[in-house]
């Protein structure tokens, strides 16, 4: 089986976080995002050979392609666009080169932990790999019929749940004809929703982990997967819940969850040994709620995080209103609280996520890497 990576896309959007790279190369845990594609598809035993489709930038991923070739055990070679020719004229210059009759797309900015043995299964002139989500409005969805063809695909909008393109296909060169469009075209609009309904393209439900690096918060969580920290330090206000300008969350009442925290909290479970929420509540301090109220708020907040499969192991909370008080961030005493309570955490496996210059600050004061992650 060969693949194509759809290597070059131009960031736009990831530019505030990185810039002057394809969006394939944007550094993630100390590595290009690419080298996680590649590593994923050496796992699968199935690619002996991946054609890097490159255009923007090209010169930086074939430098780092070249001089790491001997991590991998397929062969890579490159299709070189000379000028932009969408994921469709991209698809179809790489396919020139291929032989095989199964060909494996993926697009250079997005990770899924699929199974290419259950798309090569399927017929159909393309098979799509779908992820099943819940309350996203980045994504359109994608309708399959009891046969697994897929019959629709819906615009953007917010769904409560839904199964979305993930950005990997299996395509069949010999059954797919795409030499009568232009020169530039986009292969979802043009070649895939034209497809639903024909009974040629097939969808498999897969359930592995996905993520996109498109916007910075995705950019983000990719950097807590792959990082190397084991401990997990989770600002409150804004990153957990909903902030309330000029206000403070008084009661269970006023606490609404952040729906981006609900679907990440299960996976940095799984992926962190400890997750400690720290956070100062100076509305104790300023006598506008009581204690009892924020533990109420706590144990509420931390039983729905067990309902949707995650777990807090602490909560630190500084409720003074001095500003110098050495327990509130960015002071560092509920860190020194942290290191007391739980002897095995170290600095430099620990990390801090939060929404504000002051988290970051706390970080840096701590001497432990911090993010900032704003959900967008």
């Amino acid at each position: 089986m060969e693949a194509i990576v759809l290597a070059g896309g131009l960031g736009t959007r990831l530019r505030s976080v990185v810039s002057e790279v394809p969006k394939c190369m944007a550094p993630v845990a100390g590595r290009p995002f690419l080298a996680y594609l590649l590593d994923a598809l050496a796992a699968k035993e199935r690619v002996d050979r991946v054609i890097l489709s490159v255009g923007y930038l090209r010169e930086q991923v074939i430098a780092w392609a070249e001089a790491h070739r001997a991590d991998y055990p397929f062969r890579l070679d490159f299709a070189v666009e000379e000028q932009p020719l969408g994921t469709g004229g991209g698809i179809r210059l790489a396919l020139q080169a291929c032989r095989s009759e199964d060909v494996l797309v993926l697009n250079g900015d997005t990770f899924f932990d699929f199974d290419p043995d259950r798309l090569a299964a399927r017929d159909g002139a393309v098979v799509l790999a779908l992820k099943p989500m819940t309350h996203f409005d980045r994504y359109g969805t994608v309708e399959l019929d009891r046969h697994g063809s897929v019959t629709a695909f819906r615009e953007k909008k917010a769904c409560r749940a839904g199964l979305i393109n993930a950005g990997v296909y299996l395509i069949r060169p010999s059954r797919l004809d795409l030499q009568g469009l232009p020169e530039k075209f986009s292969f979802e609009q043009d070649v895939l929703a034209p497809l639903a309904g024909s009974g040629r393209l097939a969808g498999v439900r897969e359930d592995g982990y996905f993520i996109d690096i498109g916007i910075p918060s995705d950019y983000i969580l990719a950097q807590l997967h792959w990082g190397p920290w084991d401990t997990l330090l989770l600002d409150r206000d804004g990153l957990v819940n909903q902030l309330r300008p000029g206000d403070y969350v008084k009661s269970w009442d006023e606490f609404i969850f952040r729906p981006e925290f609900l679907k990440a909290i299960p996976e940095w479970t799984r992926r962190f040994r400890h997750i400690f929420l720290v956070t100062n509540q100076r509305g104790v301090g300023k006598g506008l709620m009581s204690r009892e109220d924020l533990d109420d708020i706590h144990e509420r907040m931390l039983r729905k995080i067990c309902q949707v499969g995650g777990s807090i192991e602490a909560i630190y909370c500084c409720t003074a209103t001095d500003e110098g008080d050495p327990r509130r961030k960015p002071q560092t005493g509920m860190w020194q609280e942290i290191l007391r309570d739980h002897p095995d955490v170290r600095p430099e496996t620990a990390v801090m996520v939060g929404d504000s210059d002051s988290d970051m600050q706390f970080a840096r004061n701590a001497g432990i890497a911090g993010l900032k992650l704003n959900w967008t």
